[in-house]
């Protein structure tokens, strides 16, 4: 297949008016093909990578802490009809016994055909995280970092884990990071630490922010925090630009301080893609209302909007879009050690790709070579 004459997003993340080619589920070669064989006229359309949320905890009515297959189909479909073509199930802060069942089904899952977007792993948010900052995270099942509890959930998945997150002032936070920082991307969420603690966590080996501002400390000229942390290292920062988590100017604040290690992610849960009414994330019901999902005491519970609107909020809110969709592509991809793959319009990596109008309206939708 080649898709003609549209503005490719090549891999310096510049739009370049070319070709792209796919063989099978490869992009095989960017740039001008006389090939007339299987053609998709694209002309005047932008030609991206697809998505890759590694921040999702569900959608479309379902939820990864289901546990279910039918509950992964459906997060699959509806990620890979929005331009999402890969994504790290998210995982909560529940009982043991429900995390060990959450985690095999998405393992098992992974080994099989998938109905849409591809589950690429598993993010796994907490349950290492301190209390006074668990936002929507379950209190009664908060531990302290534990290199066993994690290395044996990882092994029921199959070593599917990409991402676990912790708060690294707990005990032993600094020691679990050193432990772990090889097999896995440690990311420093739902805490209160200061700015030595984090760095100190940085230094150990964590390399990765969860949803930056959202359940932390902020950033003050006194009291830096994390914040101030990942600005003065190399570390990757989440961010949720849907509008309502953080203020566009912040987002484009946080654009500048970071400047290529920006993350954009949905933080989505169950009620994405879904009308207003009650809905569960983990184990707790959340109310939404116009797009914004809350606790029955208001405390914001992850979002309901995907992050393919999420990536167009941030053009509104003044990002360009080229840095815009390299940061909900490539940058995600990167975060969890997949850019060779996934993430980038490349000869060689996997043949996910967004076709869209000048008004970034998805126009088609390619999953591993298969148009949707």
């Amino acid at each position: 297949m080649i898709l003609k004459n549209g503005f490719v997003l090549d891999k310096s993340f510049r739009f370049v008016k070319t070709d792209l080619v796919v063989d099978g589920d490869k992009i095989v070669h960017v740039g001008n093909c006389d090939c007339d064989t299987d053609v998709l006229d694209c002309t005047g359309k932008y030609i991206i990578p697809g998505l890759v949320d590694i921040h999702t905890h569900g959608c479309g009515g379902a939820d990864a802490c289901d546990a279910t297959k039918e509950a992964m189909d459906i997060m699959s479909e509806t990620q890979g009809k929005a331009g999402i073509t890969s994504f790290c199930a998210t995982s909560m802060t529940v009982p043991e016994e429900q995390l060990n069942r959450i985690f095999k089904t998405i393992g098992d899952y992974m080994k099989g055909k998938q109905k849409g977007a591809h589950v690429i792993g598993i993010n796994m948010e907490g349950p290492f995280f301190n209390m006074k900052k668990k936002g929507a995270q379950r209190g009664d099942c908060l531990l302290n970092p534990d290199v066993d509890f994690f290395r044996k959930l990882n092994k029921k998945s199959g070593n599917a884990v990409k991402l676990v997150d912790l708060a690294p002032e707990l005990d032993g936070s600094i020691e679990f990071i050193k432990a772990v920082k090889d097999e896995v991307t440690v990311s420093i969420g739902h805490t209160a630490t200061d700015y030595k603690i984090a760095m100190d966590a940085i230094h150990a080996g964590a390399s990765h922010v969860t949803h930056l501002y959202n359940a932390m400390d902020g950033f003050t000229h006194r009291a830096p925090g994390l914040v101030g942390a990942a600005a003065d290292t190399n570390v990757t920062t989440e961010l949720i630009s849907d509008g309502i988590h953080i203020d566009p100017t912040v987002v484009r604040a946080t654009f500048k301080l970071m400047n290529d290690r920006v993350v954009l992610i949905s933080d989505s849960m169950s009620a994405c893609g879904m009308p207003n009414g009650e809905y569960e994330l983990g184990g707790q019901k959340v109310f939404v209302k116009d797009k914004k999902a809350t606790l029955e005491d208001g405390t914001i519970a992850g979002s309901s909007t995907n992050l393919f609107d999420c990536m167009r909020k941030a053009v509104e809110f003044g990002i360009p879009l080229e840095t815009a969709v390299k940061a909900a592509s490539f940058n995600p991809a990167k975060a969890i050690g997949m850019e060779k793959k996934i993430g980038v319009l490349d000869v060689n990596r996997d043949a996910d790709i967004v076709v869209m109008d000048k008004d970034l309206v998805i126009e088609k939708i390619i999953i591993k070579g298969e148009v949707q």
